[in-house]
Protein backbone atom coordinates (compact mmCIF):
# COMPACT_ATOMS: atom_id res chain seq x y z
CA UNK A 1 0.00 0.00 0.00
CA UNK A 2 3.00 2.31 0.27
CA UNK A 3 2.78 3.48 -3.34
CA UNK A 4 -1.02 3.89 -3.39
CA UNK A 5 -2.56 7.32 -3.90
CA UNK A 6 -5.07 6.44 -1.17
CA UNK A 7 -4.58 3.67 1.36
CA UNK A 8 -6.91 2.65 4.16
CA UNK A 9 -5.74 0.11 6.72
CA UNK A 10 -7.81 -1.50 9.50
CA UNK A 11 -10.46 1.21 9.26
CA UNK A 12 -13.29 1.11 11.78
CA UNK A 13 -16.29 3.47 11.81
CA UNK A 14 -18.98 3.36 14.48
CA UNK A 15 -22.29 5.03 15.18
CA UNK A 16 -22.30 4.94 18.95
CA UNK A 17 -21.83 1.29 19.91
CA UNK A 18 -22.74 0.02 16.44
CA UNK A 19 -19.75 -0.64 14.18
CA UNK A 20 -20.77 0.14 10.60
CA UNK A 21 -17.29 -0.52 9.13
CA UNK A 22 -14.96 -3.12 10.60
CA UNK A 23 -11.29 -3.58 9.82
CA UNK A 24 -11.39 -2.48 6.18
CA UNK A 25 -8.21 -2.37 4.05
CA UNK A 26 -8.24 -0.62 0.67
CA UNK A 27 -5.62 0.63 -1.78
CA UNK A 28 -6.26 2.86 -4.77
CA UNK A 29 -3.53 3.50 -7.32
CA UNK A 30 -2.88 6.53 -9.53
CA UNK A 31 -5.12 6.74 -12.59
CA UNK A 32 -7.34 3.89 -11.39
CA UNK A 33 -11.07 3.45 -10.85
CA UNK A 34 -11.62 1.35 -7.75
CA UNK A 35 -15.18 0.44 -6.85
CA UNK A 36 -16.80 -0.73 -3.64
CA UNK A 37 -20.01 -2.64 -4.35
CA UNK A 38 -22.56 -4.17 -2.03
CA UNK A 39 -26.17 -4.12 -0.95
CA UNK A 40 -27.88 -1.12 0.57
CA UNK A 41 -26.74 -0.77 4.19
CA UNK A 42 -23.46 -2.65 3.69
CA UNK A 43 -21.42 0.32 4.93
CA UNK A 44 -20.24 1.71 1.58
CA UNK A 45 -21.35 5.31 2.08
CA UNK A 46 -20.12 5.27 5.68
CA UNK A 47 -16.66 4.24 4.49
CA UNK A 48 -16.61 6.96 1.83
CA UNK A 49 -17.79 9.61 4.29
CA UNK A 50 -15.06 8.62 6.74
CA UNK A 51 -12.40 8.83 4.04
CA UNK A 52 -13.66 12.29 3.11
CA UNK A 53 -13.36 13.46 6.71
CA UNK A 54 -17.10 13.70 7.40
CA UNK A 55 -17.22 10.92 10.01
CA UNK A 56 -14.78 9.94 12.78
CA UNK A 57 -12.83 6.74 12.22
CA UNK A 58 -10.00 4.71 13.66
CA UNK A 59 -7.19 2.93 11.86
CA UNK A 60 -4.59 4.21 9.40
CA UNK A 61 -5.30 6.23 6.27
CA UNK A 62 -2.88 7.97 3.93
CA UNK A 63 -3.34 10.16 0.87
CA UNK A 64 -0.34 10.96 -1.31
CA UNK A 65 1.74 9.46 1.49
CA UNK A 66 0.35 11.88 4.10
CA UNK A 67 -1.60 10.95 7.21
CA UNK A 68 -5.29 11.69 6.55
CA UNK A 69 -6.04 11.97 10.25
CA UNK A 70 -4.12 15.24 10.26
CA UNK A 71 -6.07 16.76 7.35
CA UNK A 72 -9.26 18.77 7.66
CA UNK A 73 -11.90 18.56 4.93
CA UNK A 74 -10.51 21.84 3.56
CA UNK A 75 -6.98 20.39 3.53
CA UNK A 76 -8.23 17.43 1.52
CA UNK A 77 -9.93 19.66 -1.06
CA UNK A 78 -6.83 21.82 -1.43
CA UNK A 79 -4.82 18.67 -2.12
CA UNK A 80 -7.23 17.51 -4.83
CA UNK A 81 -9.34 15.12 -2.72
CA UNK A 82 -13.01 15.68 -3.58
CA UNK A 83 -16.32 13.97 -2.69
CA UNK A 84 -19.50 13.86 -4.78
CA UNK A 85 -22.12 12.83 -2.19
CA UNK A 86 -25.00 10.42 -2.79
CA UNK A 87 -27.68 13.13 -2.66
CA UNK A 88 -25.59 15.45 -4.91
CA UNK A 89 -26.12 18.37 -2.45
CA UNK A 90 -26.89 20.91 -5.15
CA UNK A 91 -28.36 24.35 -4.48
CA UNK A 92 -31.63 23.98 -6.35
CA UNK A 93 -32.61 27.65 -6.26
CA UNK A 94 -29.28 28.75 -7.74
CA UNK A 95 -28.33 28.67 -11.44
CA UNK A 96 -26.13 25.92 -12.82
CA UNK A 97 -23.26 28.38 -13.26
CA UNK A 98 -23.32 29.48 -9.62
CA UNK A 99 -23.37 25.87 -8.44
CA UNK A 100 -20.29 25.20 -10.55
CA UNK A 101 -18.46 28.28 -9.27
CA UNK A 102 -18.94 27.05 -5.71
CA UNK A 103 -16.77 24.08 -6.63
CA UNK A 104 -13.81 26.44 -7.12
CA UNK A 105 -14.40 28.29 -3.85
CA UNK A 106 -10.96 27.54 -2.40
CA UNK A 107 -9.36 29.11 -5.51
CA UNK A 108 -11.98 31.78 -6.11
CA UNK A 109 -9.47 34.64 -6.14
CA UNK A 110 -7.54 33.07 -9.01
CA UNK A 111 -9.66 34.27 -11.91
CA UNK A 112 -7.59 32.44 -14.54
CA UNK A 113 -7.90 29.17 -12.62
CA UNK A 114 -11.67 29.52 -12.31
CA UNK A 115 -12.03 30.42 -16.00
CA UNK A 116 -9.93 27.44 -17.12
CA UNK A 117 -11.78 25.06 -14.81
CA UNK A 118 -15.14 26.26 -16.05
CA UNK A 119 -14.12 25.88 -19.69
CA UNK A 120 -12.90 22.35 -18.98
CA UNK A 121 -16.18 21.38 -17.30
CA UNK A 122 -18.24 22.81 -20.15
CA UNK A 123 -16.09 20.91 -22.64
CA UNK A 124 -16.75 17.64 -20.82
CA UNK A 125 -20.42 18.39 -20.13
CA UNK A 126 -21.75 20.55 -23.00
CA UNK A 127 -25.26 20.19 -21.59
CA UNK A 128 -24.20 22.21 -18.55
CA UNK A 129 -22.98 25.01 -20.79
CA UNK A 130 -26.39 25.04 -22.48
CA UNK A 131 -28.17 25.06 -19.10
CA UNK A 132 -25.84 27.38 -17.19
CA UNK A 133 -28.52 30.02 -16.58
CA UNK A 134 -31.17 27.48 -15.46
CA UNK A 135 -31.91 26.80 -11.82
CA UNK A 136 -30.40 23.50 -10.71
CA UNK A 137 -33.79 22.27 -9.49
CA UNK A 138 -35.14 22.38 -13.05
CA UNK A 139 -32.58 19.90 -14.38
CA UNK A 140 -33.28 16.24 -15.10
CA UNK A 141 -31.81 13.56 -12.85
CA UNK A 142 -28.96 12.86 -15.26
CA UNK A 143 -28.19 16.55 -15.66
CA UNK A 144 -28.11 16.99 -11.88
CA UNK A 145 -25.58 14.19 -11.58
CA UNK A 146 -23.48 15.81 -14.30
CA UNK A 147 -23.69 19.09 -12.40
CA UNK A 148 -22.60 17.43 -9.15
CA UNK A 149 -19.59 15.87 -10.89
CA UNK A 150 -18.87 19.08 -12.78
CA UNK A 151 -18.87 21.08 -9.55
CA UNK A 152 -16.33 18.64 -8.10
CA UNK A 153 -14.17 18.98 -11.20
CA UNK A 154 -14.00 22.75 -10.68
CA UNK A 155 -11.45 22.03 -7.95
CA UNK A 156 -9.37 20.06 -10.48
CA UNK A 157 -9.28 16.96 -8.25
CA UNK A 158 -6.59 14.33 -8.26
CA UNK A 159 -8.86 11.89 -6.41
CA UNK A 160 -12.64 11.87 -6.88
CA UNK A 161 -14.93 10.00 -4.47
CA UNK A 162 -18.27 9.18 -6.12
CA UNK A 163 -21.13 7.98 -3.93
CA UNK A 164 -23.89 6.13 -5.84
CA UNK A 165 -23.78 8.22 -9.05
CA UNK A 166 -26.38 5.91 -10.66
CA UNK A 167 -28.95 6.48 -7.88
CA UNK A 168 -32.38 7.20 -9.31
CA UNK A 169 -31.23 7.26 -12.93
CA UNK A 170 -32.58 5.28 -15.88
CA UNK A 171 -30.20 2.59 -17.25
CA UNK A 172 -29.38 4.59 -20.39
CA UNK A 173 -28.48 7.65 -18.30
CA UNK A 174 -26.39 5.47 -15.96
CA UNK A 175 -24.33 4.26 -18.91
CA UNK A 176 -23.76 7.84 -20.07
CA UNK A 177 -22.72 9.07 -16.63
CA UNK A 178 -20.31 6.17 -16.07
CA UNK A 179 -18.89 6.58 -19.57
CA UNK A 180 -17.97 10.11 -18.55
CA UNK A 181 -16.50 8.78 -15.30
CA UNK A 182 -14.29 6.47 -17.35
CA UNK A 183 -13.26 9.50 -19.41
CA UNK A 184 -12.12 11.28 -16.25
CA UNK A 185 -9.92 8.29 -15.40
CA UNK A 186 -8.41 8.51 -18.88
CA UNK A 187 -7.57 12.16 -18.13
CA UNK A 188 -5.63 11.14 -15.04
CA UNK A 189 -8.23 11.50 -12.27
CA UNK A 190 -8.22 8.61 -9.81
CA UNK A 191 -11.69 7.55 -8.70
CA UNK A 192 -13.15 5.69 -5.73
CA UNK A 193 -16.63 4.66 -6.82
CA UNK A 194 -19.24 3.40 -4.35
CA UNK A 195 -22.16 1.70 -6.09
CA UNK A 196 -25.15 -0.51 -5.42
CA UNK A 197 -25.47 -1.12 -9.17
CA UNK A 198 -22.78 -3.79 -9.26
CA UNK A 199 -23.00 -4.55 -12.96
CA UNK A 200 -22.49 -0.93 -13.99
CA UNK A 201 -19.68 -0.41 -11.46
CA UNK A 202 -17.74 -3.52 -12.47
CA UNK A 203 -18.07 -2.55 -16.11
CA UNK A 204 -16.30 0.77 -15.57
CA UNK A 205 -13.83 -0.08 -12.76
CA UNK A 206 -10.30 -1.47 -12.77
CA UNK A 207 -10.41 -3.04 -9.31
CA UNK A 208 -13.30 -3.96 -7.02
CA UNK A 209 -14.11 -4.68 -3.40
CA UNK A 210 -17.33 -6.37 -2.30
CA UNK A 211 -18.68 -5.11 1.02
CA UNK A 212 -21.12 -6.94 3.26
CA UNK A 213 -22.23 -5.84 6.73
CA UNK A 214 -19.28 -3.52 7.22
CA UNK A 215 -16.51 -5.79 5.94
CA UNK A 216 -14.84 -6.53 2.62
CA UNK A 217 -15.64 -10.14 1.75
CA UNK A 218 -14.12 -10.27 -1.76
CA UNK A 219 -11.71 -8.23 -3.84
CA UNK A 220 -9.96 -8.46 -7.18
CA UNK A 221 -9.76 -7.11 -10.71
CA UNK A 222 -13.16 -5.82 -11.74
CA UNK A 223 -13.26 -7.98 -14.87
CA UNK A 224 -12.59 -11.08 -12.79
CA UNK A 225 -15.16 -10.12 -10.19
CA UNK A 226 -17.82 -9.70 -12.88
CA UNK A 227 -17.45 -13.37 -13.76
CA UNK A 228 -16.98 -14.67 -10.20
CA UNK A 229 -19.89 -17.04 -9.44
CA UNK A 230 -20.24 -15.67 -5.90
CA UNK A 231 -20.57 -12.09 -7.18
CA UNK A 232 -22.84 -13.13 -10.04
CA UNK A 233 -25.20 -15.03 -7.75
CA UNK A 234 -25.48 -12.33 -5.10
CA UNK A 235 -25.05 -9.02 -6.90
CA UNK A 236 -25.50 -9.55 -10.66
CA UNK A 237 -28.68 -11.57 -10.71
CA UNK A 238 -32.27 -10.45 -10.54
CA UNK A 239 -32.22 -8.27 -13.60
CA UNK A 240 -29.72 -5.64 -12.47
CA UNK A 241 -29.08 -3.33 -15.42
Amino acid sequence: MNDALLSLEAIHVAYGKVEAVRGVNLALGEGQITTVIGANGAGKTTLLSAAAGLLPWSGRARYQGEDLSRMTVEDRVERGFCLVPEQRALFGDMPVLDNLLLGAFVRRRDKAYVKNSLESVFEQFPRLAERQAQLAQTLSGGERQMLAIGRALMSQPRLLLLDEPSLGLAPTIVRDVLKRVRGLRDQGVSILLVEQNARAALDVADYAYVMDTGEFVLEGKAADMASDPRVMATYLGGGVE
